[in-house]
């Protein structure tokens, strides 16, 4: 457990001696489309009954957590690996069970911690609720989870940090912003209805969100089951990753 423990208090202090940058930043980015958008719609839709930026909170959370899961643990592994110091990782006898936990759970922690700057700092703007608080904590658990173990597939398979953009600005970006984040999937033309339903992000938008409001446009248990579904996939390449050291061992 010392190499277990040591490696998860290496990877927390990474991000939380940049606070600034790492955590308050993001929750400051959440604020300006929360103002942008809710100044702009707040007054015209409303959505299952909800008030537009209410509705718009729980979904900027969850994007937040998401986005600095993936972020955290892509970062820190792409750049041990070209400072070279991720030799210092894969030599003491640490489990490859152990090392991808500590990476995720960091990760989690600092989408965690990042989601809920976001509600403290809107709680003052909005009206939520708490319908299903447990709810709250098993989706955005689990979400940050499935981007954390994806942010490792991202740094392990990244050679230089234009790749690491890339997968970024093409995969996770464009799945996070397209998942109802800012409005519901049944306000779009049937075609992307559809569509909306083969994004994992949506489910795990969709359930936090009922967390809040005990509305959502399909059930959380199926919610839940997709997106554990997605994380063991996930989780099952990852460590088949480290295991053979891919990309990791010269």
């Amino acid at each position: 457990m010392i190499g277990f423990l040591t490696l998860l208090e290496k990877e927390f202090l990474r991000f939380w001696k940049v606070a600034f940058q790492t955590v308050a930043a993001p929750v400051l980015t959440a604020l300006l489309y929360l103002l942008i958008f809710g100044h702009v719609l707040d007054e015209h839709v409303q959505v299952h009954g909800v008030r537009y930026t209410s509705f718009l909170v729980p979904g900027l959370v969850m994007m937040q957590v998401l986005q600095n899961a993936f972020a955290n643990s892509s970062s820190s592994l792409i750049q041990a690996k070209i400072t070279g110091s991720i030799v210092f990782v894969l030599l003491p006898p640490i489990s490859y069970g152990a090392f991808f936990t500590a990476y995720v759970l960091a990760a989690i922690l600092r989408g965690l911690m990042v989601g809920v700057g976001v509600l403290l700092a809107t709680i003052w703007f909005v009206e939520l609720r708490l319908a299903a608080p447990v709810w709250i904590l098993v989706f955005s658990m689990l979400g940050g989870a499935l981007f954390a173990a994806l942010g490792m597939i991202a740094g392990i398979w990244s050679e230089k940090f234009d790749q690491l953009a890339a997968f970024q600005n093409f995969l996770i970006m464009p799945l996070t912003m397209l998942s109802g984040v800012f409005y519901s999937i049944y306000t779009l033309p049937t075609f992307w209805q559809g569509v909306s339903h083969y994004n994992p992000v949506f489910y795990m938008i969709d359930g936090f969100r009922y967390g809040f409001f005990g509305v959502s446009d399909v059930a959380p248990e199926y919610s839940l089951m997709v997106v554990v579904a997605c994380f063991a996939a996930v989780a099952w390449l990852t460590l088949s990753l480290l295991k053979r050291g891919w990309k990791l061992r010269a």
